[in-house]
């Protein structure tokens, strides 16, 4: 009679070798690159150290107030590489900026490069979906007058924000983010503090195309510094391989003082 043993050793080989499998798969969907566009709210995660990340665009914001039309096109870019296994820097920009405003029939055109950012990410720690824990990051920022005279800002703005990111069923995600910026009114010639509160829910969709919405008050400022900039944003995220993704999103502003409309197309990369 034959022996049961090989069949046994056989069962034993095709199991642990679906494990295996299960456990790459589940290792590089884990290891999947996570960016901080095209939604406002940041993620919590950093690059990891030695890797460095670029995450850019092309946008185009429209507005029209009391007859004034204006159009901006722009290239958003952020640069982040990491210096330790939780904290990252990072430098970011509007890119090249071109504006046109009409009015009365009469137009004016601008354009030139847009002030630069930098920074640094601190992940403070890893969510925990079974015990409802977040994942937490700090961003600490300061907006530099760095671009054309057309759209340098009247100061340096350091600003401060926590992200707090919860994994859902599903795999979906919610996260929070809110801060704080001390900016400058130019023609008061004082500083204030203005608030940043943002919320944004995302999940797959199909395959590798992920989806999500966003409230986002972007500059929480009372009405003699300029008023609310709070927008509706929509958009989805394509992975194109663990290291690549493509975006694309929109975002409808709420109030008076929030440009209309604007759309983003996205490109990130991971090199490691």
């Amino acid at each position: 009679m034959r022996s049961a043993a090989p069949r046994a050793l056989k069962s034993t080989g095709a199991v642990a070798a679906a494990g295996a499998l299960l456990l790459a798969a589940a290792c590089a969907q884990a290891d999947d690159i996570a960016t901080d566009r095209p939604d406002f709210v940041e993620s919590s995660d950093v690059v990891g150290k030695g890797v460095f990340q670029i995450e850019t665009s092309f946008a185009y914001e429209s507005d029209r107030n009391d007859g004034v039309r204006t159009r901006v096109r722009s290239t958003p870019t952020l640069l982040r590489y990491g210096i330790s296994d939780t904290v990252e820097l990072r430098a970011e920009t509007d890119g090249y900026l071109h504006e046109r405003v009409r009015a009365g029939g009469v137009s004016d055109t601008e354009s030139g490069a847009a002030d630069a950012s930098i920074g640094l990410k601190w992940h403070l720690q890893d969510g925990d979906a079974a015990g409802h824990r977040p994942a937490l990051a700090l961003l600490a920022h300061v907006d530099l007058e760095s671009g054309s005279a057309a759209f340098r800002a009247p100061a340096e703005v350091p600003s401060l924000r926590v992200v707090a990111e919860w994994e859902l069923p599903g795999d979906a995600a919610f996260g929070v983010m809110g801060g704080a910026a001390y900016d400058k009114d130019e023609l008061r010639d004082d500083r204030y503090w203005s608030g940043i509160l943002a919320a944004t829910y995302s999940r797959p969709l199909i395959g590798a195309l992920r989806g999500f919405v966003e409230v986002a008050g972007q500059a929480l400022r009372g009405e003699r510094r300029g008023g609310d900039v709070v927008t509706f944003d929509t958009g989805v995220t394509y992975a194109l391989s663990s290291d690549t993704l493509v975006d694309l999103s929109v975002n409808l502003g709420l109030n008076e003082h929030t440009p209309d409309r604007a759309i983003g197309i996205g490109f990130s990369h991971r090199f490691r």
